[in-house]
C-alpha cells in the first residue's frame, strides 16, 4: 500500500514538474531561439526560405533614424510614469490609514487596471474625441470653449497618451505600495503616535524606508514598461501623428512591410534593454542571485 502511495506521489511530482517546463520550452525558449535566428535573415514570414544577412538588420535599425528614434515617444510614457507612482503611493499611504470606506477606493482606484487594453482605448477615444467628454467638462467649468485635437495635435497628443497609461495603470502600482505599505509592523506605527510623530513624520521616517526597496521595483518596472509601450496608442491612434512606439514600429515592419528578420531584430534589442534595466535595478538594489 506504502509503495502504491509512494509510486503516485512520484507520478504526480513528475507530471507538475514536466508539463510547466514542456510547455514553457515550447511556447517560451524554442520561439525566443527563432527569432534570434530570423533577426539575422532577410525572411519576409510567408517565404519557405530565407538568406543569411548577418548583423546588417542591427546595423540597419542602430543607423536608420526611423527605426531608433521611435523611442523618443517612450520619453512621455517615461516622464509619465512617475506621476503614476507618485499617485500610486500617495493614495497607498493614505488608504493604509483608519479612514472611511477605504475598500471602496480601493476598488474605484484598482478597477481600471482590470480593464482590456480594447475597452480603455475606446473609452479614451470618445473621452478626447473633438467637443467630446473632456472639452465639455472643460467648457463647463470655463477652461476651454472650443474643441481640440487632443490626439491629432502632435504638441499635446502623447501627452493625451501617456495619461491614460497613467489611469489605467496607477491601480497596479498602488496594490504593490499598499501591500508594501500594510506589511510593516503595525506596533512601529503605535510607537510613532505615542511619541507625537504625524502622518508626515510617519511616511517619511516609516514608510519610505521600508518600502524603499519596492519603490526601485516599481520605478523599474515602469522604466520598462514604457519601452514596451504598445495597446494603448496602437489602439487608439494607430501609432500615427507621431505616436509610434518601438513596439508598433517593429509590429509594422514584421505584418505591414513583410520584414519579418528585420522586426525580429528589433525585438532582440528590445529585449536586451530591457534585460540591461532589469540586472541594473538588481545591483542597484543590491539584490542576490
Amino acid at each position: 500500500m506504502n509503495n502504491s502511495n509512494s509510486f503516485e506521489k512520484k507520478i504526480l511530482i513528475f507530471t507538475f514538474t514536466v508539463i510547466p517546463v514542456v510547455l514553457l520550452l515550447t511556447f517560451s525558449y524554442y520561439p525566443l531561439i527563432k527569432m534570434i535566428q530570423y533577426s539575422f535573415t532577410d525572411w519576409n514570414g510567408y517565404r519557405p526560405t530565407s538568406n543569411f544577412v548577418g548583423i546588417k538588420n542591427y546595423q540597419t535599425i542602430l543607423t536608420n533614424p526611423k527605426y531608433f528614434t521611435v523611442f523618443k515617444t517612450s520619453l512621455y510614457y517615461f516622464v509619465a510614469s512617475f506621476f503614476q507612482l507618485g499617485f500610486a503611493l500617495l493614495f497607498a499611504t493614505i488608504l493604509s490609514f483608519n479612514i472611511k470606506f477605504s475598500n471602496f477606493w480601493k476598488g474605484i482606484l484598482f478597477f481600471p487596471y482590470l480593464l482590456n487594453g480594447v475597452a480603455i482605448g475606446f473609452i479614451f477615444l470618445y473621452f478626447y474625441k473633438g467637443g467630446g467628454t473632456l472639452d465639455t467638462i472643460l467648457g463647463l467649468i470655463g477652461l476651454g470653449s472650443q474643441s481640440r485635437l487632443w490626439l491629432g495635435d502632435r504638441t499635446i497628443n502623447n501627452i493625451s497618451l501617456a495619461f491614460t497609461s497613467v489611469w489605467r495603470y496607477t491601480g497596479f502600482n498602488f496594490l504593490i505600495f499598499l501591500g508594501a505599505i500594510q506589511s510593516v509592523n503595525p506596533e512601529i506605527y503605535e510607537a510613532a503616535e505615542i511619541d507625537g510623530a504625524s502622518r508626515w513624520d510617519q511616511f517619511k521616517y516609516i514608510i519610505i524606508p521600508s518600502i524603499k526597496k519596492i519603490v526601485f521595483l516599481n520605478i523599474i518596472l515602469s522604466v520598462s514598461g514604457s519601452l514596451s509601450v504598445f495597446d494603448i496608442p496602437y489602439i487608439m491612434t494607430g501609432g500615427a501623428n507621431g505616436t509610434t512606439t518601438f513596439v508598433i514600429e517593429t509590429i509594422n515592419t514584421a505584418f505591414k512591410f513583410n520584414k519579418v528578420g528585420l522586426a525580429s531584430a528589433m525585438a532582440v534589442i528590445l529585449l536586451i534593454i530591457v534585460l540591461a534595466v532589469t540586472l541594473f535595478q538588481r545591483k542597484f538594489t543590491g539584490e542576490k542571485g
